[in-house]
């Protein structure tokens, strides 16, 4: 048996409990007419689902095996009992793959992995370049979003004369959105010849990406005396009102700094609710990594803290190349990706996750074993 499972075995069987008594209470009336009530339960038994279905399966074909064994201590045939031992070794097989998966399903989730995102892009050093790149990776999360079913809005852009960007702030809505975006965030960097370079020399330039959670307002407290709300008429590309009325929102939190603007919809009141959406991103992402250089301070062996100066990816052109540096993973569809074929980098994202998370448990696991025979 794994070590950790050893160890978890009561939490699994209260999770099972868990799991019958919310199938029940799912079926009650008064719970099918709170809707709110029903939402939040219907969603931690969809949490359980997967856990319980592999505990009870790692349960059955433990029992099989230990059917296998008694018979193989019993029969005497010699081709039976080579039958056995092929049947006890495809047991085995199937146990220690259903374990890797409890195991890895009993890791603790991220509670942010439900929400939906922020993304935040900046261009950085390169110039015109720099924002032209800003604009492709615009549209590569763009087609990734299309390619999922999720919906990706424009809340706030600030455009250059060639179609690159200086800044654009998107939101993404759609079921796994943070799960999957969030190892997005650091700086990309891209090595080309842009179209701004006569002699044809290939730069590198660079943009940032923040992928924020969005957060619901019980989760950051935003105080009316805090917020400094500016109105003035947006600008750019939306028809001959866009210019006259006034519908832009600058919203800037006093204790933090933290400046928010969106122009995107056509009447104030929008524009400020959009604007207070990215703002509670922001300043949950701002309290959030404020706690975490607090930890940091104090355990400075903490590995991949996900800082954004961190270079994560490079986009090659000449080679047809991507490559992410935090993996070690390099393929040469430079031009798929960038049409947001994002699957293959991000899936190796997630599993390096797992398995760095799995090492993590294993050795606590091990430390409090050697604690507890000590």
């Amino acid at each position: 048996m794994h070590p950790i499972l050893e160890r978890l075995r009561s939490r699994l069987q209260t999770l099972e409990q868990e799991h019958a008594t919310l199938a029940a209470a799912l079926a009650q009336p008064e719970v099918l007419r709170d809707p709110d009530r029903y939402a939040r339960m219907a969603r931690r038994y969809r949490e359980l689902e997967t856990i319980v279905a592999l505990y009870r399966r790692w349960q059955q074909l433990r029992r099989e095996c230990a059917d296998v064994e008694t018979l193989l201590a019993q029969e005497r045939d010699p081709e039976f009992r080579a039958m056995a031992r092929e049947e006890l070794q495809r047991l085995q097989a199937d146990i220690d793959q259903v374990e890797r998966d409890l195991v890895l399903a009993l890791l603790p989730a991220d509670p942010n992995d439900a929400r939906n995102v922020i993304l935040e892009i900046r261009a950085g050093t390169g110039g015109e370049e720099a924002a032209l790149f800003a604009a492709d990776l615009l549209r590569m999360y763009q087609r990734y979003c299309e390619r999922k079913g999720w919906k990706c809005s424009v809340l706030d852009a600030h455009p250059t004369d060639l179609g690159g960007y200086k800044e654009v702030v998107c939101l993404v809505e759609g079921d796994g959105a943070y799960r999957r975006l969030k190892y997005e965030s650091g700086i990309h960097r891209v090595q080309r010849v842009p179209v701004t370079e006569a002699s044809g020399r290939i730069h590198t330039s660079a943009a940032s990406v923040a992928i924020l959670p969005e957060v619901d307002e019980v989760d950051v407290d935003i105080r009316d005396e805090d917020l400094r709300v500016d109105v003035f008429s947006a600008s750019g590309p939306g028809g001959q009102h866009v210019n006259k009325a006034m519908t832009a929102v600058r919203i800037t939190h006093l204790p933090t700094g933290i400046v928010v603007t969106c122009q995107d919809e056509r009447s104030l009141h929008q524009n400020r609710r959009k604007a207070l959406r990215v703002l509670r991103a922001r300043l949950y992402e701002y309290y959030r990594r404020k706690q975490q250089q607090e930890i940091a301070a104090t355990r400075r062996a903490q590995v991949g803290s996900g800082d954004r100066s961190e270079k994560i990816r490079t986009y090659n052109f000449p080679q047809n190349r991507v490559t992410d540096h935090r993996i070690g993973l390099t393929i040469y569809r430079l031009e798929d990706v960038l049409d947001g074929d994002l699957d293959e980098i991000i899936d190796a994202l997630l599993a390096h996750a797992q398995a760095e998370r799995l090492k993590a448990l294993t050795q606590e696991s091990s430390v409090q074993a050697a604690a507890s025979d000590a």
